[in-house]
């Protein structure tokens, strides 16, 4: 399924395999200020986007293909963010996940540049206050870092806690959409 922003924020169901989505997967890697970027798809939407530093950074699969034409708006999208002139990305997106983690991930869409909300406050926007430890486990599993902003999300006391891409990443992010003070 191909999404793009708008309709992954209405997106409530998970995501069912279509064509789209069973088709090869291609990929790139771009250069960032904060380490290489893995980005793969399936040639119309991005499914993917891992930082080099990421715990689980996905393996290659002798089916996966190389090609950066299908990023190109990805890439030019991440380089205006890393140069302060975007603030929102609009990309066809198609992150694969369950019912649940789909509905965290299109809440994290919400959650305006600049901004941290605590796991526990993305819970209750989901309507489930008790729900901040599924909620932080839904928010570990995004797989398109930086798009889709799971780095906003910190503990109820203000601290950085978990990021896959690492926390000194978390911060970097955070320091330069200047949600951290200098």
């Amino acid at each position: 399924m191909t999404l793009g922003r708008g309709e992954l924020k209405r997106a409530v169901a998970g995501v069912v395999p279509t064509a789209r989505a069973i088709e090869a997967t291609v990929y790139c890697i771009a250069p960032s200020p904060i380490g290489e970027l893995l980005l793969f798809g399936n040639g119309h939407a991005l499914q993917g986007l891992y930082l080099e530093s990421h715990d689980v950074w996905p393996q290659k699969q002798p089916d996966w293909r190389w090609d950066e034409a299908p990023f190109k708006a990805a890439i030019a999208q991440l380089h205006e963010y890393f140069d302060r002139r975007r603030t929102v990305f609009d990309l066809p997106l198609a992150p694969v996940g369950t019912p649940f983690q789909q509905r965290v991930w299109t809440a994290l869409l919400d959650i305006p540049h600049g901004v941290t909300i605590s796991y526990g406050e993305l819970a209750t926007r989901l309507g489930d206050p008790k729900a901040s430890r599924a909620v932080g486990l839904a928010n570990g599993r995004n797989p398109i870092s930086i798009v889709i902003p799971c780095h906003r999300v910190i503990g109820a006391n203000g601290n950085l806690t978990g990021y896959g891409g690492g926390l000194d990443r978390k911060e970097w992010l955070l320091r330069h959409e200047g949600a951290l003070l200098l």
